[in-house]
């Protein structure tokens, strides 16, 4: 039996498919001993160790949102912060729903989980980590990457946190519909339903995001391995960047 890490997550950088900048303020070998105060002859070879200082959101990058990134509130109580998560959301069975079929900009219903679900097949277990796969994350490294995908709908998310699922994952850039796409059915109708209603569900009941997923296709089969996605501990905060690994035992 041997055991394989494939890497669900993209990387932290600044690029034309994130829409806010990142910064990175270096201290390189070279100029690290005068940041210390001291010279390069204080040091071997002259040069000092580095230090990174990196202004980014909590939304950048592979990351997962807590309830609180939702609402106030989730299921009448105070929802949690991306500390509060309870770590055995983030270490699961997972599961790869193949939605390819579903058009950018379109809504993932809940009879297209079914469906996708149905053809594994594989009956849903509380706690398992379901991934969405969309393709979307061809895109990655272009401006197209943070519009041009498909979006779960409240109607599909709540029929997953129903069924005891906490944390479901999908490959692009957001959860919901594209943001164009909701702002524009909103402006065209008044209908505030038409904004992030997915994300919106988790006022009702607790579940977690993962948004910005990667190499679904690398997955050997849809069940069968496991996911780690432990989100870094940001005491208070809606959402933590997370290095999302599948774990498959290979004999």
């Amino acid at each position: 039996m041997s055991r394989r890490l494939i890497d669900l997550s993209v990387p932290v950088l600044d690029g034309p498919s994130e829409a806010t900048p990142v910064e990175v303020d270096l201290i390189d070998h070279a100029s690290a001993p005068a940041a210390l105060g001291l010279t390069p002859e204080d040091f071997p070879e002259g040069e000092a160790i580095t230090n990174e200082t990196v202004t980014l959101t909590t939304h950048t990058g592979t990351h997962m949102d807590a309830p609180l990134h939702y609402g106030v509130t989730s299921g009448g109580r105070p929802a949690a912060a991306i500390d509060e998560v309870p770590l055995d959301w983030c270490y699961a069975p997972g599961v790869r729903l193949d939605l390819r079929h579903v058009p950018p900009g379109a809504g993932i219903t809940a009879a297209d989980v079914q469906d996708a679900l149905a053809k594994i097949p594989h009956e849903l277990r509380p706690g398992d980590i379901v991934l969405i796969w969309t393709g979307a994350d061809r895109l990655w490294g272009t401006d197209a990457y943070r519009a041009h995908h498909p979006g779960m709908t409240r109607e599909s998310t709540a029929w997953l946190v129903e069924r005891g699922v906490k944390v479901i994952g999908i490959d692009s850039w957001g959860f919901d519909r594209p943001f164009g796409a909701m702002i524009g059915d909103y402006r065209e109708t008044g209908d505030n339903a038409f904004l992030w209603p997915a994300h919106l569900y988790g006022r009702e009941q607790a579940y977690c995001q993962l948004e910005k997923l990667a190499h679904l296709d690398e997955l050997p089969t849809a069940t069968g391995f496991t996911v780690a996605c432990f989100p870094v501990k940001l005491t208070g905060l809606g959402a933590g960047w997370t290095r999302v690994v599948a774990i498959v035992e290979e004999r």
